[in-house]
């Protein structure tokens, strides 16, 4: 009998930890991190402990705009190969007990934020709840405009990061917002483009138009523009030359692909541009904290 009690409690705790969409909300914490020791690097300021509540707080309200999202399409999520095993459609987790979830979720790392660190790092933070779960969403059924809609809550962490260390908004911050924002389009698109099959199936409209040579363009286009953003760092006096240079060669190397999902139009050559987002925008803000630093 404990050992019955045991396992399940192992699997809910498996169930429920799966609802935060852990290397989603982790990638989000790294971004909001990256924001903070810009503003304020932790070799001369040593706010540990700031830092810490930013990410824990951070995290709990990503999981928990995760978990409303996985709430609001739990039949959609039924018709697609990749998510129909989550916990939602597979009736693991009913909606009231994912509901609670995301209320304590909220909840805590709210206070977190107004407590530890500041009011306006809070009320970002749930503004990009509100933008990702209520407005992005929904969207996703109706139109491909969700994908500028969700480029912006996806582009918050780096913000809410210095809003964390400053308690302002400034024009450093919405220069790293920007390189963020506009890295979500061929990101997105990229994936889009690999589960696009399943996502029709569901009714997601994800891609600005079919698997073609005008697609492949635009998200050329949009990539093309991270090259001068990369360089607005060095400009605005945030960085100096070292992470230019950097992110040049970065934004030259994502954009070629581009180039090969244009000739190619292969969801191998997607996949590439994929993995290609997921390398550049760390290594960015690596160099970018790096160059800071020295």
């Amino acid at each position: 009998m404990e050992n019955a009690i045991t396992t399940s409690f192992s699997f809910k705790a498996r169930q429920y930890f799966a609802l935060l969409k852990f290397r989603l909300s982790a990638f989000v914490v790294f971004s909001g991190a990256f924001g903070f020791m810009l503003a304020k690097p932790l070799a001369i300021s040593q706010d540990y402990f700031t830092l810490a509540m930013l990410c824990i707080g951070s995290f709990l309200i990503t999981g928990a705009a995760n978990t409303i999202n996985q709430i609001k399409e739990k039949e959609y999520d039924k018709l697609m190969k990749r998510t129909a095993g989550r916990p939602l459609p597979t009736g693991a987790l009913s909606k009231q007990e994912a509901t609670i979830y995301t209320l304590l979720l909220a909840l805590i790392g709210t206070v977190l934020l107004v407590v530890f660190v500041n009011v306006l790092t809070a009320a970002l933070s749930l503004l990009s709840l509100v933008l990702y779960a209520y407005i992005y969403t929904p969207l996703k059924r109706t139109t491909a405009f969700c994908v500028f809609v969700g480029a912006f809550p996806g582009a918050l962490p780096p913000l809410i990061g210095w809003a964390a260390a400053t308690n302002s908004i400034t024009i450093e911050a919405l220069v790293i917002f920007g390189i963020q924002f506009i890295w979500q389009f061929p990101h997105f698109w990229a994936i889009a483009w690999i589960a696009h099959e399943d996502y029709t199936n569901a009714g997601f409209k994800m891609l600005p138009g079919e698997k073609n040579i005008n697609t492949a363009f635009q998200i050329m286009i949009y990539t093309l523009f991270l090259i001068p953003l990369g360089l607005l760092p060095s400009q605005f006096g945030i960085t100096g030359f070292a992470s230019a240079i950097v992110t040049t060669c970065m934004g030259v190397l994502f954009l070629a692909q581009t180039f090969y999902l244009m000739k190619t139009g292969t969801n191998r050559a997607a996949l590439f541009m994929m993995f290609g987002s997921f390398i550049y925008l760390p290594v960015v803000q690596i160099a970018l904290l790096m160059d800071r630093i020295h």
